[in-house]
């Protein structure tokens, strides 16, 4: 890599790691930022601080009020552990006193190793019980939290899917919930049992000796200091390192899904020269991040080894000039070791909790967002729809002071084909996001059978209206399965005669199971054309009046489009269709063609009024002829 691909790679790169740096100390969810219709997005989730920590916490407990006495039985068996840990320690100071001053025998020691033993079963039977009852609480509770956030995920409306990262909803369904899990699991009882064990430990402490309880807790600061400090400098080099992290990442994700435009320009050079210095950067990263997120057990135990030296010192002097017991020493510094184990583990998990509460947060974000408005009172659901579609003078706009609608105005008596025909951005894909209505309009009206669409039962309005969008998705399962998607009720020999008249039936039956093939992720081992078809043949299975085509042939090459051309034409047949196509040849025949550019209406008739007329669909159509 020569020094001029290197300066380039460092200004680009440094860029985006102060920029994500930056983000992880930020509060608040990452907005995608992305406007209506634009795909999924990619980031990470950055360690930030929780901002309401109390109600939080509250309504993380909430989930877990049915298992509200399990919890409690979780605490007393907590305190049963910390409790039996410290007794089994103090049992030693009886035997090794006995046995230094010469008044114990062979059975008092065997009784003193039995009643440890005991002790310690005890103690181990609690943790285990304690461990295994928060592991079925905080499950349930996490199945539970899961249930309502998958369901206030359906009940969102479109525009929350418009205009929110992709890549960071699902973050907070796997990430965010995962975290609230281990807190819940783990930190939850860790802090319960460091905190009994750290105050049962000082109060034996103080029981057993006072000097050499302070002299412990003079040092207690020095490792919180130290501790401190190790985790600042931990916490600095793991956001360089989750930066160049995510920047590798990136970069792999991209030249993969983007390998034929690499191989196309000849860039494999120049992609591997790019990997080689993300890769050494991430290298020299996590270097510094290893060695402080290492460092702080030997610190903290060279510390630990400090305080016990310190401690068998003075209780030495102790012993010799003022009487103190040797298993009281014994105990002392077994109790300063474990004095500063909670410490630790405390200051561990503190990092964990909040990044735990910040994900909760992130996860409630999306349950307190604004769910589709609700069916106004007294909505109908007729028996039938004739699918007489109207709209009058509609203005609309995805966001306040941005007009994409001004003031249409057509209607599409049922059976008829309407076009919608225009430069990309003119509209045209708004109008079909309102019939459904994914967005409601500003102004204006759209009747369905002269009623005004938000009338009707949302749910029904949707089952009468069926799309074939220009993005094709499929679902994992058969292919029988994907097509039977427009209408679950639907029997094997509607889903056969779907399928052709989609044209789709003979690529169906030249796979290796016919109809009963697995699709692969999003129908990946099928090609776009046929995906299209599949998707087709859903909105053909369906029995609703109306039919939206939304560029449904784009992905279909010109040969296959007219040997579907047919088919389409059985699809719309007795079905209010618009269709929006770049395509002009595929429009030709419809009833009514409408041009739209910049949100209005500029040109309407039939294909040979607007060929006569000379204007903007002249240009239009002639334009793709001389391309074609």
């Amino acid at each position: 890599m020569n020094e001029e691909t290197r300066a380039r790679l460092e200004l680009k790169y440094n860029k985006k790691n102060e920029e994500f740096k930056k983000n992880m100390d930020e509060a608040g969810p990452q907005k995608g930022g992305r406007g209506p219709g634009h795909g999924p997005g990619r980031g990470g989730v950055p360690f930030k601080k929780p901002q309401n920590v109390k109600s939080t916490v509250k309504r993380l407990l909430s989930y877990m009020k049915e298992d509200r006495w399990k919890l409690v039985i979780v605490v007393l068996l907590v305190i049963l552990y910390s409790v039996t840990s410290l007794a089994g320690s103090y049992i030693l100071r009886p035997v090794i006193n006995g046995i230094t001053d010469g008044t114990g025998t062979v059975k008092t020691l065997l009784r003193g190793i039995i009643v440890m033993g005991s002790i310690y079963m005890i103690s181990v039977a609690a943790q285990y019980l304690q461990m295994r009852i928060m592991v079925n609480v905080s499950q349930n509770a996490l199945a539970k939290l899961r249930e309502d956030l998958y369901r206030k995920i359906s009940d969102l409306p479109i525009k929350y899917y418009d205009t929110n990262n992709h890549g960071d909803i699902m973050s907070r369904f796997t990430n965010d919930v995962d975290a609230v899990g281990n807190m819940m699991s783990n930190s939850m009882v860790s802090i319960i049992s460091g905190v009994i064990t750290l105050v049962g430990t000082l109060a034996l402490m103080i029981y057993t000796n006072v000097w050499l309880t302070l002299v412990t807790i003079i040092l207690a600061p020095l490792m919180v200091l130290a501790g401190k400090f190790v985790a600042t400098k931990s916490r600095k080099y793991y956001k360089e390192q989750q930066a160049a992290l995510g920047s590798i990442n990136g970069y792999i994700e991209e030249t993969i899904s983007g390998q034929k435009i690499v191989k196309v320009f000849n860039h494999e050079d120049d992609a591997q020269d790019e990997f080689d210095y993300l890769n050494t950067d991430l290298r020299n990263k996590q270097l510094f991040a290893s060695f402080f997120g290492g460092v702080m057990g030997p610190v903290m135990n060279n510390l630990s080894q400090i305080s016990y030296t310190a401690v068998a010192a003075v209780g030495g002097i102790l012993c010799v000039a003022r009487g103190f017991d040797i298993g009281g020493l014994t105990i002392f510094t077994n109790y300063a070791r474990q004095f500063s184990r909670p410490i630790n583990e405390l200051s561990m998990q503190v990092t964990e909790i909040f990044s735990a509460l910040a994900g909760a947060e992130r996860v409630f974000e999306v349950m307190d967002e604004e769910p589709e408005i609700a069916d106004k009172e007294g909505a109908i659901a007729p028996q039938e729809l004739k699918g007489e579609v109207i709209l009058n003078d509609v203005t609309f706009g995805y966001t306040e002071g941005q007009t994409i609608l001004k003031n249409v105005s057509f209607y599409a008596k049922p059976g008829q084909k309407i076009a919608l025909v225009g430069s990309t951005g003119a509209g045209k894909t708004t109008v079909t996001n309102l019939l459904n209505r994914f967005y409601d309009i500003n102004s204006g009206s759209i009747t369905i059978d002269g009623v005004d669409i938000r009338d009707y039962q949302r749910d029904y309005l949707r089952r009468n209206i069926a799309m074939v969008l220009q993005d094709t998705h499929l679902f994992s399962g058969t292919v029988r399965d994907n097509i039977r998607y427009g209408r679950l009720d639907a029997t094997d020999e509607e889903v056969i005669e779907a399928a052709k008249l989609a044209s789709a039936h003979s690529f169906i039956m030249r796979l290796e199971n016919g109809y009963d093939t697995m699709l692969e992720g999003d129908g990946a081992n099928l090609s776009q054309g046929q995906r299209q078809l599949l998707n087709i043949a859903r909105a053909a299975i369906s029995k609703a009046p109306i039919l939206i085509l939304d560029e449904a042939t784009s992905s279909v090459d010109t040969r296959t489009e007219r040997h579907i051309e047919h088919g389409m034409d059985r699809l719309m047949k007795n079905r209010t269709t618009i269709v929006i196509a770049h395509r002009l040849s595929t429009v030709r025949n419809a009833n009514a063609i409408i041009v739209l550019e910049h949100g209005e209406i500029i040109e309407r008739g039939d294909h040979e009024d607007l060929l006569n007329q000379k204007g903007r669909y002249y240009e239009l159509y002639t334009g793709l002829k001389e391309l074609d």
